[in-house]
């Protein structure tokens, strides 16, 4: 039973950041129809510029918020000098221009930044806290209670707010949301700065826990994308579920068969969802009349 509870909380913690960067692709898709597998790179960029920040003499919360702020600007930059250009091209294209960036941003951190592996000091301290008979470290609380928190944050954003119904109305209809006064161009550079942002946070809450290096993005994507995709591409909630879910699958899989069988997790889970249930658990399904 202890052990059954340790690997519970190892994959609820990786799951929140598989949710994190899973409600990123989210925010891209529901403003646009795009698929952003640069996603992962934003999780790399909030943990790597935190550490040099950080390193350089600003105080870890300052040097989280900086982190944040310019990837933020990193993402608005993306929207503005990759995809309005291209705007109007077929979805494909889209999403290979942000496959492009996301090799761009990986070549560009390795000049800027090394090839090793850093970490700064946890929020609230390394000693491990005792729950029902395992352990779970505080920073492990805060990944799990920012996933939760964003979740909740996105909701009210896209259910209580004029802005919010403006992303949703320029995903169903970019043109119809023009004529009714939605700037769908400021949606859009909103859709990549939040996106960047929450990828970001991802990076800054679990740098602590498994390190941060220049090619960590490429991993994180994968796995955020197959939550999105397990949970129903576009919706908030599923890209929580699909990423706790896949969170724990991997820890259940490398603790009762075997560490080696847990990477294959998240593409077994995107085939299944493909050939079974393509709309996901929590998708719309959808028609078309012909």
């Amino acid at each position: 039973m202890d052990g059954l509870m340790q690997f519970i909380f190892s994959g609820l913690t990786v799951g929140a950041v598989y949710a994190l960067v899973a409600l990123g692709f989210t925010i891209i898709y529901n403003a646009s129809d795009v698929v952003n597998f640069s996603q992962g790179e934003f999780v790399m960029l909030g943990g790597m510029i935190t550490v040099f920040t950080f390193e350089a003499g600003l105080p870890l919360p300052l040097a989280a918020v900086v982190a944040i702020a310019v990837t933020a600007g990193v993402g608005v930059a993306l929207n503005k000098l990759a995809i309005e250009p291209a705007r109007g091209a077929p979805v494909v294209s889209l999403i290979i221009i942000t496959i492009g960036a996301s090799i761009l941003i990986r070549g560009a951190s390795q000049l800027i930044f090394d090839k090793q592996l850093h970490r700064f000091p946890a929020f609230s301290g390394d000693e491990p806290l005792q729950v029902l008979g395992a352990t779970i470290l505080p920073q492990s609380l805060w990944v799990i209670g920012g996933a939760l928190l964003v979740f909740v944050a996105l909701w009210l954003f896209f259910t209580k707010t004029l802005t919010g119904k403006a992303v949703l109305a320029t995903a169903n209809n970019r043109l119809a949301a023009q004529l009714v006064g939605i700037n769908t161009n400021y949606v859009m550079t909103l859709s990549f700065a939040l996106s960047a942002a929450i990828g970001a946070l991802a990076g800054v809450l679990v740098t602590p826990i498994t390190l941060v290096g220049y090619d960590v993005g490429v991993g994180l994507a994968l796995k955020g994308f197959a939550a999105a995709m397990l949970g129903g591409m576009g919706n908030p909630k599923g890209a929580l579920v699909g990423g706790l879910l896949l969170g724990l699958c991997e820890a259940l899989t490398a603790g009762f068969l075997s560490s080696q069988y847990k990477e294959a997790v998240a593409f077994v889970i995107i085939l299944a969802v493909l050939f079974v249930m393509p709309q996901g658990l929590f998708g719309r399904k959808s028609t078309e009349r012909v």
